[in-house]
């Protein structure tokens, strides 16, 4: 191949390494089997990252950077606070619909980053990252549609994301569309109750002990 800055062939031997690994799986990205997808020598693998390690990363970062991108076009531009949550939703859903195999490969490196020291730091930029765009959108469409919201912005999100999480790792291990759309339904109810004041607390049968680390 011809000669390629070095800026350039990184994030090309990255997209390479997704292309691979949401075929294959996370265990398939080999600096041999990268090189081969891209057409290059395995030396310009190690030489672009040094070591598995920093390839992950690359990995890691460059899907955030999708995700990041993913969320800001689904951006509502119109309708109430609900019908906007409800847009945000359906459009991040389309997302895991469209690309499953990208969500699989973003669990599959989260498990790994877990028990990886410098993983996890950037896995804990991935979550904070679209945490916080996903905050700024429910804030943007609380202001543009005067909804005034009875928790903060960030819990409403964390909500969100933690129920599209849910049923992302379950469309990869029981696909079922109809079981999906009432549940996306019933998240975005519960969200849009949150919001207003609607969803009551409910305690939680917590012993003293898990109160006391919670606070």
């Amino acid at each position: 191949m011809a000669h390629v800055p070095a800026a350039e062939r990184r994030v090309q031997l990255i997209r390479a390494a997704i292309d691979l690994m949401t075929r294959e799986g996370l265990a398939a990205g080999n600096t041999r089997a990268i090189a081969a997808e891209l057409g290059v020598a395995q030396a310009t693998v190690h030489y672009a990252f040094g070591t598995k390690e920093e390839l992950y990363i690359g990995v890691l970062q460059q899907l955030t950077t999708d995700l990041a991108a993913q969320v800001e076009r689904a951006a509502p531009a119109d309708g109430d606070f609900a019908e906007a949550m409800a847009a945000l939703a359906a459009v991040l859903w389309r997302t895991v619909q469209l690309r499953p195999a990208n969500y699989q490969l973003l669990h599959e490196l989260s498990m790994l980053a877990l028990r990886t020291p410098r993983l996890s730091q950037v896995l804990e930029s991935h979550y904070s990252g679209v945490l916080e765009l996903v905050t700024g959108l429910v804030t943007r469409s609380a202001v543009r549609t005067g909804q005034e919201l009875e928790c903060p912005a960030q819990t409403i999100a964390r909500l969100l994301l933690a129920g599209l999480d849910g049923l992302t790792l379950q469309r990869l291990a029981l696909c079922d569309e109809e079981a999906e759309v009432a549940c996306l339904r019933a998240l975005v109810s519960s969200v849009v109750a949150l919001a207003d004041g609607r969803a009551r607390p409910v305690p939680l049968p917590l012993s003293q002990e898990d109160q006391t680390s919670s606070t």
